[in-house]
């Protein structure tokens, strides 16, 4: 009876390590965004490979009592971006195709979610 609860016990570690081990998808190209620097001059951010389904709060606007929102958003990967004007992907919200064309200045953001097509 040992025996078998032990093996149980390993079976169910390993399908949990194998279940936890998997690598997380990620979005090919790049995800750029303008926003206003600390000397009060338009700066560009660069998200590199992004990873996909899951939420990034852009941390250089992410305390909206502290900074204007991202603008101007670029989404150069190979998924869609859907981007949103509140931290922790809340808010109103807008979805920029893959490989697009940049935004205008008017489109704000504090946060963004690639989702795979």
């Amino acid at each position: 009876m040992r025996l078998r609860n032990t093996v149980a016990a390993v079976c169910g570690a390993i399908a949990l390590t194998a279940a936890l081990a998997t690598p997380a998808q990620a979005a090919t190209g790049d995800f750029s965004y303008r926003f206003i620097g600390l000397n009060g001059r338009p700066q560009t951010a660069t998200l590199h490979d992004p990873t996909s389904d899951e939420c990034v709060t852009l941390p250089e606007v992410a305390d909206p009592a502290a900074s204007e929102p991202a603008f101007a958003p670029h989404n150069d990967t190979d998924e869609f971006a859907v981007v949103f004007t509140e931290p922790d992907c809340s808010g109103d919200s807008w979805t920029l195709r893959p490989h697009g064309n940049p935004a205008t200045d008017r489109l704000k953001l504090r946060s963004v979610v690639f989702l795979i097509p």
